[in-house]
């Protein structure tokens, strides 16, 4: 059986009506990324970041997956398929997409500030400011902030050198290190983007740029693959 890899970004989840960075014009809920995305954040001022994901994992708790996500739970009737993703709702396993691996971690877990293998599933239960964890430190949202080490990006580049298929839906490949997976695809292998922007890097000939949302864009694409 072939085996597709899909990487997904922030396009498939605000095709559920999740907000993105970057329709909010750089702001998350009316804040800098410095102040709620970064460590830096997180030691100034511990209250604003936990509220701020406990808003966020509140309204990914009441968001539902789209054509887009249940269209990959099609494609596994035909296919291998592993997705790679970059966002942090569990959007995917709720579309009963069966072998997701999440880089930047899962609003739905908290972990230790002081150890990050010490992970619990909370839901859609805020954290508090005492609310602790085994080692008895502050818990915090199990999400990787920007400029923290992504801990899956080995076990994503081992996963695309497999591709016999790649696609990327939701992104502009904008961040990394998830961006440059694309690099270590094998280069004979079809290679689709489908995103309603122009990708942020140059794409070789080798691409097929599907120009919708991911909500369209997928289905219409895994149609043409099962049939």
């Amino acid at each position: 059986m072939q085996h597709i890899v899909l990487l997904s970004g922030a396009g498939i989840s605000a095709d559920s009506g999740l907000k993105t960075f970057r329709d909010a014009g750089g702001l998350w809920e009316g804040h800098s990324i410095d102040d709620v995305a970064t460590i830096d954040g997180w030691m100034k001022d511990k209250k604003k970041v936990l509220d701020f994901y406990n808003i966020r994992r509140k309204q990914a708790a009441a968001s539902k997956p789209n054509e887009a996500h249940l269209s990959i739970t099609q494609l596994e009737k035909n296919y291998q398929v592993t997705v790679i993703t970059q966002n942090v709702d569990d959007l995917h396993e709720r579309a009963g997409n069966s072998n997701v691996l999440h880089l930047h971690g899962m609003l739905r877990q908290a972990r230790s500030e002081n150890d990050e293998d010490l992970i619990i599933e909370i839901g859609s239960e805020p954290i508090h400011i005492g609310d602790l964890a085994e080692d008895g430190s502050q818990l915090r949202p199990n999400v990787v902030w920007f400029g923290e080490p992504v801990p899956n990006i080995e076990i994503a580049t081992q996963m695309v050198t497999t591709a016999d298929m790649f696609i990327v839906v939701g992104t502009s490949l904008a961040v990394y290190p998830a961006a440059g997976l694309i690099h270590y695809t094998k280069k004979s292998i079809p290679k689709y983007i489908i995103d309603p922007n122009l990708p942020e890097i140059n794409l070789s000939n080798e691409w097929t740029h599907i120009q919708k949302k991911a909500k369209t864009g997928l289905p219409q694409l895994v149609n043409q693959l099962i049939k």
